[in-house]
């Protein structure tokens, strides 16, 4: 098991860049087979994924986000980040980091094994 905590600003202006960082500990974010999620929950809504960062560095994204995400990594401070671009009202929801220990990567929020507590990002003026 490791443990995720999310940072990052909890208010975020239309068009402005969310940017949120998940630290990680009792694991490496370079361990084989590991993967390194983020996943958002709108108010009223489920679970969507959003986007992957795998053991290796690869990332793979949402179709329908992907052209506004980024995930990418620090592995001296065993850390991930998100920047989500472009933000509208509509990208407000409670964001969460996950890890998945097992081969293979998944885009089911069900699959993740481990999860932080959460952070609410509201977009707004």
């Amino acid at each position: 098991q490791v443990q995720l905590q999310e940072s990052g600003p909890g208010l975020v202006k239309p068009s402005q860049t969310l940017s949120l960082t998940c630290t990680v500990s009792g694991g490496s974010i370079t361990t084989s087979y590991y993967a390194w999620s983020w996943i958002r929950q709108p108010p009223g809504k489920g679970l969507e994924w959003m986007g992957v960062i795998a053991y290796d560095g690869s990332t793979y994204y949402s179709p329908s986000l992907k052209s506004r995400t980024s995930i990418s990594r620090d592995t001296s401070k065993n850390q991930f980040s998100l920047q989500l671009s472009s933000v509208t009202p509509e990208d407000t929801a409670v964001y969460y980091c996950a890890a998945r220990r097992v081969i293979g990567l998944s885009r089911r929020a069900n699959d993740y094994d481990d999860w932080g507590q959460g952070t609410q990002v509201t977009v707004s003026s």
